[in-house]
């Protein structure tokens, strides 16, 4: 694996970047769901990885010998690992978009007008 630096961070964020730029142009909605869909993977999607990303993080700062053992340093702790409890959370957003690639086939195949208008 190549050394991670901030510089292979930043161009996985402008990455992102350009997916959310590319998603405003109304693409087509199989290619756009496609690209977001290993983002939202229940497993190895964003949420789950940066929560882990957030957890390690915590770890690291908690057991650095340089760093004080200080009330703010353990708050900052917590507020690291309730931030990662709040990402794992959302990893449940895998969910969404099969939700979203059966809404073409649901509006198809259903009647035209809303409950009320039928």
């Amino acid at each position: 694996m190549p050394a991670l630096t901030p510089d292979t961070i930043r161009t996985l964020t402008e990455t992102l970047a350009d997916l959310t730029d590319y998603l405003r142009e109304n693409p087509d909605l199989d290619e756009a769901l496609a690209l977001v869909e290993p983002l939202l993977d229940e497993y190895t999607g964003l949420p789950v990885q940066f929560a882990d990303t957030l957890r390690a993080l915590a770890r690291a700062v908690q057991e650095h010998p340089d760093l004080p053992r200080t009330a703010q340093a353990d708050l900052l702790v917590t507020e690291l690992r309730t931030a990662a409890w709040e990402q794992a959370d959302q990893h449940t957003l895998h969910y969404v978009l099969d939700d979203l690639r059966d809404l073409p086939a649901d509006s198809v195949a259903g009647e035209p007008g809303c409950c009320w208008c039928r």
